[in-house]
Protein backbone atom coordinates (compact mmCIF):
# COMPACT_ATOMS: atom_id res chain seq x y z
CA UNK A 1 0.00 0.00 0.00
CA UNK A 2 1.37 3.07 -1.04
CA UNK A 3 2.29 5.63 1.93
CA UNK A 4 0.96 9.04 2.78
CA UNK A 5 3.88 10.65 1.85
CA UNK A 6 3.48 9.12 -1.49
CA UNK A 7 -0.14 10.15 -1.66
CA UNK A 8 1.06 13.61 -0.49
CA UNK A 9 3.30 13.85 -3.83
CA UNK A 10 0.89 12.75 -6.33
CA UNK A 11 -1.34 14.85 -4.86
CA UNK A 12 0.88 18.01 -5.51
CA UNK A 13 1.83 16.74 -9.31
CA UNK A 14 -1.72 16.81 -10.12
CA UNK A 15 -2.26 20.05 -8.89
CA UNK A 16 0.90 21.27 -10.09
CA UNK A 17 -0.19 19.67 -13.44
CA UNK A 18 -3.54 21.45 -13.61
CA UNK A 19 -1.79 24.53 -12.51
CA UNK A 20 0.55 24.14 -15.20
CA UNK A 21 -2.47 23.70 -17.63
CA UNK A 22 -4.39 26.66 -16.06
CA UNK A 23 -1.60 28.26 -17.04
CA UNK A 24 -1.68 27.41 -20.77
CA UNK A 25 -4.86 28.44 -21.12
CA UNK A 26 -4.41 31.61 -19.67
CA UNK A 27 -1.66 32.10 -22.18
CA UNK A 28 -3.76 30.93 -24.78
CA UNK A 29 -6.29 33.33 -23.82
CA UNK A 30 -3.91 35.79 -23.63
CA UNK A 31 -2.91 35.03 -27.03
CA UNK A 32 -6.53 34.70 -28.37
CA UNK A 33 -7.18 38.46 -26.87
CA UNK A 34 -3.99 39.60 -28.19
CA UNK A 35 -4.87 38.18 -31.59
CA UNK A 36 -8.82 39.58 -31.43
CA UNK A 37 -7.21 42.66 -30.65
CA UNK A 38 -5.09 43.34 -33.67
CA UNK A 39 -7.77 41.45 -35.57
CA UNK A 40 -9.51 44.29 -34.79
CA UNK A 41 -7.36 47.03 -35.22
CA UNK A 42 -6.65 45.41 -38.73
CA UNK A 43 -10.26 45.58 -39.51
CA UNK A 44 -11.01 49.18 -38.33
CA UNK A 45 -7.99 50.30 -40.22
CA UNK A 46 -9.49 48.12 -43.05
CA UNK A 47 -12.86 50.08 -42.59
CA UNK A 48 -10.47 53.39 -42.49
CA UNK A 49 -9.06 52.72 -45.80
CA UNK A 50 -12.19 51.89 -47.22
CA UNK A 51 -14.49 55.06 -46.32
CA UNK A 52 -11.32 57.54 -46.98
CA UNK A 53 -11.38 55.22 -50.78
CA UNK A 54 -15.08 55.93 -51.20
CA UNK A 55 -14.74 59.67 -49.46
CA UNK A 56 -12.17 60.11 -52.36
CA UNK A 57 -14.04 58.17 -54.70
CA UNK A 58 -17.72 60.58 -54.29
CA UNK A 59 -15.44 63.90 -53.96
CA UNK A 60 -14.25 62.51 -57.62
CA UNK A 61 -18.07 62.06 -58.48
CA UNK A 62 -19.04 65.57 -57.59
CA UNK A 63 -16.20 66.74 -59.06
CA UNK A 64 -17.02 65.09 -62.45
CA UNK A 65 -20.32 66.16 -62.20
CA UNK A 66 -19.59 69.82 -60.89
CA UNK A 67 -17.48 69.92 -64.21
CA UNK A 68 -20.27 67.95 -66.38
CA UNK A 69 -22.82 70.64 -64.69
CA UNK A 70 -20.40 73.77 -65.75
CA UNK A 71 -20.18 72.19 -69.27
CA UNK A 72 -24.16 71.46 -69.92
CA UNK A 73 -24.45 74.76 -68.63
CA UNK A 74 -21.86 76.38 -70.73
CA UNK A 75 -23.66 74.55 -73.94
CA UNK A 76 -26.61 75.59 -73.06
CA UNK A 77 -25.41 79.31 -72.73
CA UNK A 78 -24.06 79.38 -76.45
CA UNK A 79 -26.50 77.35 -77.61
CA UNK A 80 -28.87 80.16 -76.32
CA UNK A 81 -26.55 83.18 -77.90
CA UNK A 82 -26.47 81.16 -80.80
CA UNK A 83 -29.95 80.36 -81.18
CA UNK A 84 -30.93 84.29 -80.39
CA UNK A 85 -30.27 86.04 -83.49
CA UNK A 86 -33.36 87.82 -83.50
CA UNK A 87 -36.11 89.48 -81.41
CA UNK A 88 -39.41 89.23 -81.85
CA UNK A 89 -41.55 92.76 -81.65
CA UNK A 90 -44.50 91.31 -79.39
CA UNK A 91 -47.77 93.18 -81.14
CA UNK A 92 -47.12 91.96 -84.61
CA UNK A 93 -44.81 89.19 -84.47
CA UNK A 94 -42.67 90.27 -86.78
CA UNK A 95 -38.77 89.28 -86.67
CA UNK A 96 -36.32 91.47 -86.35
CA UNK A 97 -32.40 90.34 -86.56
CA UNK A 98 -30.49 91.22 -83.95
CA UNK A 99 -27.29 92.64 -86.05
CA UNK A 100 -27.66 94.15 -89.46
CA UNK A 101 -25.20 92.99 -92.37
CA UNK A 102 -23.40 96.39 -91.64
CA UNK A 103 -22.96 95.56 -88.09
CA UNK A 104 -25.18 97.57 -86.69
CA UNK A 105 -27.05 96.42 -83.62
CA UNK A 106 -30.94 96.45 -82.66
CA UNK A 107 -31.55 98.51 -79.71
CA UNK A 108 -35.89 98.29 -79.95
CA UNK A 109 -39.07 97.26 -81.82
CA UNK A 110 -42.41 99.00 -82.28
CA UNK A 111 -45.32 99.36 -83.99
CA UNK A 112 -47.03 102.28 -86.17
CA UNK A 113 -50.46 102.22 -85.78
CA UNK A 114 -52.77 104.59 -87.74
CA UNK A 115 -56.47 105.93 -86.60
CA UNK A 116 -59.43 105.88 -88.65
CA UNK A 117 -63.02 106.69 -88.03
CA UNK A 118 -62.24 105.78 -84.50
CA UNK A 119 -60.91 102.82 -85.51
CA UNK A 120 -56.40 101.30 -85.06
CA UNK A 121 -55.21 100.16 -87.70
CA UNK A 122 -51.23 98.59 -87.67
CA UNK A 123 -49.18 99.56 -90.61
CA UNK A 124 -46.00 98.26 -90.31
CA UNK A 125 -43.51 97.11 -87.34
CA UNK A 126 -39.92 98.98 -87.15
CA UNK A 127 -36.54 98.02 -85.67
CA UNK A 128 -34.07 100.62 -84.79
CA UNK A 129 -30.47 99.81 -85.83
CA UNK A 130 -27.59 102.13 -84.46
CA UNK A 131 -24.13 102.26 -84.59
CA UNK A 132 -23.25 101.16 -81.55
CA UNK A 133 -19.62 101.97 -81.18
CA UNK A 134 -20.19 105.34 -82.24
CA UNK A 135 -23.57 105.97 -80.05
CA UNK A 136 -21.27 104.59 -77.10
CA UNK A 137 -18.79 107.79 -77.56
CA UNK A 138 -21.13 110.10 -78.49
CA UNK A 139 -23.27 109.40 -75.41
CA UNK A 140 -20.00 109.05 -72.58
CA UNK A 141 -18.41 112.32 -73.97
CA UNK A 142 -21.69 114.25 -72.65
CA UNK A 143 -22.98 111.89 -69.98
CA UNK A 144 -20.10 110.69 -68.16
CA UNK A 145 -21.72 109.35 -65.21
CA UNK A 146 -25.15 107.28 -66.43
CA UNK A 147 -28.23 108.62 -64.80
CA UNK A 148 -30.83 106.17 -63.97
CA UNK A 149 -33.20 106.58 -66.39
CA UNK A 150 -32.90 107.65 -69.82
CA UNK A 151 -33.78 111.57 -70.29
CA UNK A 152 -35.01 113.33 -72.50
CA UNK A 153 -31.87 115.64 -73.63
CA UNK A 154 -30.09 112.21 -73.81
CA UNK A 155 -32.82 111.04 -76.81
CA UNK A 156 -32.05 115.05 -78.16
CA UNK A 157 -28.41 114.26 -78.24
CA UNK A 158 -29.15 110.98 -80.63
CA UNK A 159 -31.58 113.35 -82.34
CA UNK A 160 -28.69 115.57 -82.92
CA UNK A 161 -25.82 113.39 -83.87
CA UNK A 162 -24.79 111.83 -86.84
CA UNK A 163 -23.66 108.74 -86.43
CA UNK A 164 -25.15 106.08 -88.85
CA UNK A 165 -28.27 105.02 -87.87
CA UNK A 166 -30.96 102.70 -89.68
CA UNK A 167 -34.57 102.41 -88.90
CA UNK A 168 -36.24 99.33 -90.39
CA UNK A 169 -39.73 98.96 -91.45
CA UNK A 170 -41.68 96.07 -92.23
CA UNK A 171 -45.23 95.97 -93.31
CA UNK A 172 -48.08 94.15 -91.27
CA UNK A 173 -51.04 96.38 -93.41
CA UNK A 174 -52.55 94.33 -96.24
CA UNK A 175 -53.25 96.15 -99.47
CA UNK A 176 -50.60 98.82 -98.43
CA UNK A 177 -49.04 100.65 -101.87
CA UNK A 178 -46.10 103.46 -102.48
CA UNK A 179 -48.77 105.76 -102.65
CA UNK A 180 -50.05 105.25 -99.23
CA UNK A 181 -46.91 105.22 -97.55
CA UNK A 182 -45.71 108.03 -98.84
CA UNK A 183 -49.00 109.95 -98.04
CA UNK A 184 -48.04 108.94 -94.12
CA UNK A 185 -44.64 109.48 -94.31
CA UNK A 186 -45.33 113.29 -96.07
CA UNK A 187 -48.17 113.81 -92.95
CA UNK A 188 -45.50 112.29 -89.85
CA UNK A 189 -42.38 113.43 -91.02
CA UNK A 190 -43.69 116.88 -92.38
CA UNK A 191 -45.36 117.66 -89.00
CA UNK A 192 -41.99 116.86 -87.52
CA UNK A 193 -39.93 119.27 -89.72
CA UNK A 194 -42.42 121.66 -88.84
CA UNK A 195 -42.04 121.38 -85.43
CA UNK A 196 -38.22 121.62 -85.19
CA UNK A 197 -38.42 124.87 -88.33
CA UNK A 198 -41.65 126.36 -88.74
CA UNK A 199 -42.15 124.98 -91.91
CA UNK A 200 -43.32 121.86 -93.69
CA UNK A 201 -40.43 122.09 -96.30
CA UNK A 202 -42.24 119.86 -99.08
CA UNK A 203 -38.80 120.17 -101.24
CA UNK A 204 -37.41 117.68 -98.49
CA UNK A 205 -39.93 115.44 -98.39
CA UNK A 206 -39.97 115.18 -102.26
CA UNK A 207 -37.13 113.94 -102.14
CA UNK A 208 -37.28 111.27 -99.52
CA UNK A 209 -38.71 108.62 -101.54
CA UNK A 210 -38.57 110.29 -105.19
CA UNK A 211 -37.76 107.31 -107.55
CA UNK A 212 -40.31 105.16 -105.83
CA UNK A 213 -43.31 104.57 -108.16
CA UNK A 214 -46.99 105.06 -106.45
CA UNK A 215 -47.80 101.79 -108.51
CA UNK A 216 -45.22 99.78 -106.47
CA UNK A 217 -47.25 97.53 -104.20
CA UNK A 218 -46.08 96.53 -100.92
CA UNK A 219 -47.23 93.21 -99.34
CA UNK A 220 -47.43 92.07 -96.08
CA UNK A 221 -43.17 91.44 -95.16
CA UNK A 222 -42.10 94.23 -97.48
CA UNK A 223 -39.38 95.91 -96.26
CA UNK A 224 -38.19 99.95 -96.27
CA UNK A 225 -35.12 100.96 -94.76
CA UNK A 226 -34.62 104.84 -93.98
CA UNK A 227 -30.73 104.98 -92.89
CA UNK A 228 -28.77 108.32 -91.57
CA UNK A 229 -25.40 108.48 -92.66
CA UNK A 230 -22.67 110.69 -91.01
CA UNK A 231 -22.78 114.05 -92.73
CA UNK A 232 -26.58 113.76 -92.29
CA UNK A 233 -27.05 112.01 -95.51
CA UNK A 234 -30.55 110.34 -95.72
CA UNK A 235 -31.05 107.50 -97.62
CA UNK A 236 -33.96 105.19 -98.82
CA UNK A 237 -34.78 101.70 -99.86
CA UNK A 238 -37.34 100.14 -100.92
CA UNK A 239 -37.49 96.31 -100.56
CA UNK A 240 -33.85 96.99 -101.16
CA UNK A 241 -34.03 99.20 -103.71
CA UNK A 242 -32.47 102.55 -103.17
CA UNK A 243 -35.63 104.87 -104.24
CA UNK A 244 -34.64 108.53 -102.43
CA UNK A 245 -32.12 110.35 -100.75
CA UNK A 246 -29.89 113.81 -99.74
CA UNK A 247 -28.35 115.79 -97.55
CA UNK A 248 -29.77 117.46 -95.10
CA UNK A 249 -29.23 117.97 -90.84
CA UNK A 250 -33.24 118.80 -91.24
CA UNK A 251 -34.56 116.00 -92.24
CA UNK A 252 -32.33 113.72 -90.25
CA UNK A 253 -33.38 115.68 -87.22
CA UNK A 254 -36.56 115.52 -87.85
CA UNK A 255 -37.19 111.52 -89.02
CA UNK A 256 -35.15 110.43 -85.74
CA UNK A 257 -37.40 112.73 -83.70
CA UNK A 258 -40.51 111.04 -85.05
CA UNK A 259 -38.63 107.79 -82.65
CA UNK A 260 -37.20 109.39 -80.16
CA UNK A 261 -38.69 112.84 -79.87
CA UNK A 262 -40.92 114.29 -77.02
CA UNK A 263 -44.01 112.91 -79.11
CA UNK A 264 -42.83 109.37 -80.70
CA UNK A 265 -44.82 107.13 -82.64
CA UNK A 266 -44.57 104.54 -79.64
CA UNK A 267 -43.59 105.42 -76.24
CA UNK A 268 -42.72 101.78 -75.31
CA UNK A 269 -40.23 101.95 -78.14
CA UNK A 270 -38.75 105.05 -77.02
CA UNK A 271 -38.20 103.75 -73.23
CA UNK A 272 -36.59 100.31 -74.32
CA UNK A 273 -34.01 102.65 -76.52
CA UNK A 274 -33.23 104.57 -74.13
CA UNK A 275 -32.62 101.63 -71.51
CA UNK A 276 -30.66 100.22 -73.73
CA UNK A 277 -28.49 103.50 -74.57
CA UNK A 278 -28.34 103.17 -70.39
CA UNK A 279 -26.72 99.56 -70.25
CA UNK A 280 -24.99 100.20 -73.57
CA UNK A 281 -22.98 103.23 -72.11
CA UNK A 282 -22.90 101.59 -68.55
CA UNK A 283 -21.11 97.79 -69.83
CA UNK A 284 -17.06 98.45 -70.27
CA UNK A 285 -17.00 95.72 -73.02
CA UNK A 286 -20.23 96.64 -75.00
Amino acid sequence: MATLVEVHKEEVEVKEKDLKKEAEVEVKEKDLKKEEEVMEKDLNKLEEVKLNDLKKEEEVKEKDLNKLEEVKEKDLNEEEVEEKKEEIEPKTGVAFPLTLENGKRLHATGLRKKKVMGLSFKIYAFGLYVDHVKMKEVVQSKFPKMPEKPEQDMYDLIINSDFEMTVKLVIVFRGLTMSLVRKQFDTGLGASIKKLSGEKHEELLSKVMERASDSIKLPVGSVIEITRFPGFVMQTKVKGEIVGGLESELLCRAYISMYLGDEPLDEDTKESFGASIISLCSNPVS
